[in-house]
């Protein structure tokens, strides 16, 4: 007896066949939220914060289902925040010599795996903020130029607009302003006439404001930090980045009074630099710290930022690198260097000798420089 055809299609892979044409090309995953808070006891009967590795704390990252190779690791940055429509035109001009490819003015290649990527148009950047008065956050913008976010801020006196480097945790609404031209009156006399150090460092460290790094109490995290006098900030300007202020050389006034000749940071390296106290500084952190955690997913998207492909020296010819040449995978017993010969490792110093304290002739030692009689 002849049985019955029975569909092979089941009911769950129909409704999987309809719905594929309405699907994205790339559907985001919900990212995990962070875990509960945990308080640990102390002795006392406190509560303190749990203190947690590095690979504990909540990255708030984008994952996309893997549809294709190139989204399986994909991982981006949640900036739900950013702008999505295109910056201000006339505060940006068009990037020339992006088809050089590392090129200089002969044609030799002299910053090597550049060339290619898309077309970008570069943001005038706004690093000496000597424009005081309030200013409002328009948005916060992504730059293709840089790590860290751009903010667009509006000045309320007279409707000026102009791009600053945003600080983390700034949002569109938010209110920024200068100290580096003085302090204004209206300050000065809601502090009843006199300059209280306390209550001006309160009034004027917010996030975002831009102010003479003398005027910045000790611990305080800043970014975009200038080490001049005049000019802007050459510090800490890629995402995440900041530097803290350690210290304070003060000296004594002719009139009695003390005065702050320069301030000592301490950068993230752990460098420490001397910088001059009326250099301006911005309180906080650099926008987008996660900027760091970032995973391109494939090599298209690093050609796409102007990326070229980096050949490891060892699987060069002998002819084209030190390292290169032998059989297998030789390293050729030699000490690792760059393509032309300089040493990449061992403590090689790289610096010149600025500051190199030379004799002169007639103060030279008289045996110095004279081979010692056998």
């Amino acid at each position: 007896m002849l049985q019955p055809q029975i569909c092979r299609l089941q009911p769950a892979r129909c409704g999987r066949a309809v719905l594929a044409a309405t699907r994205t090309y790339a559907t985001a995953i919900d990212h995990v939220p962070p875990p509960a808070f945990q308080p640990a006891v102390a002795l006392d009967g406190k509560l303190l914060e749990k203190q947690g590795t590095r690979k504990e704390k909540f990255i708030p990252l984008r994952t996309y289902k893997p549809r294709t190779p190139g989204l399986r690791h994909l991982k981006r940055p949640v900036n739900d925040h950013l702008w999505k429509g295109r910056p201000l035109i006339k505060l940006t001009i068009a990037r020339k010599g992006q088809h050089l490819g590392g090129r200089n003015n002969t044609g030799r290649v002299t910053v090597r795996h550049r060339g290619g990527g898309h077309k970008r148009r570069i943001r005038t950047v706004d690093y000496k903020r000597y424009l005081p008065g309030k200013h409002i956050v328009d948005r916060i913008e992504y730059d293709p130029n840089r790590t860290a976010h751009l903010a667009l801020i509006t000045r309320v006196a007279d409707g000026e607009k102009s791009y600053i480097v945003a600080a983390d945790g700034m949002r569109a609404g938010d209110e920024v302003q200068s100290y580096r031209t003085g302090i204004p009156q209206d300050l000065i006399a809601s502090m009843g006439g006199v300059i209280d150090p306390g209550m001006l460092a309160a009034k004027t460290t917010s996030r975002g404001n831009c102010l003479p790094i003398r005027m910045v109490p000790l611990g305080t995290q800043v970014f975009n930090v200038g080490s001049k006098t005049k000019g802007g900030g050459v510090f800490c300007r890629s995402a995440g980045t900041y530097a803290i202020v350690v210290n304070k050389e003060e000296v004594d006034k002719a009139n009695g009074g003390i005065d702050v000749a320069s301030v000592i940071v301490r950068l993230q390296s752990g460098e420490i630099r001397k910088v001059s106290p009326d250099a301006c500084c911005t309180i906080g952190v650099a926008s987008n710290p996660q900027s760091h955690f970032t995973s391109l997913g494939k090599a298209g998207r690093a050609r796409w930022l102007g990326k070229r492909p980096e050949v490891r020296g060892v699987a060069m010819n002998a002819a084209d690198h030190p390292h290169g040449g032998g059989r297998g995978k030789s390293k050729g017993n030699v000490h690792p260097v760059s393509p032309w010969g300089t040493p990449a490792k061992g403590g090689y110093k790289t610096r010149h000798k600025r500051n190199k304290h030379t004799f002169l002739v007639k103060d030279r030692p008289r045996n110095q420089g004279k081979r010692r009689p056998r």
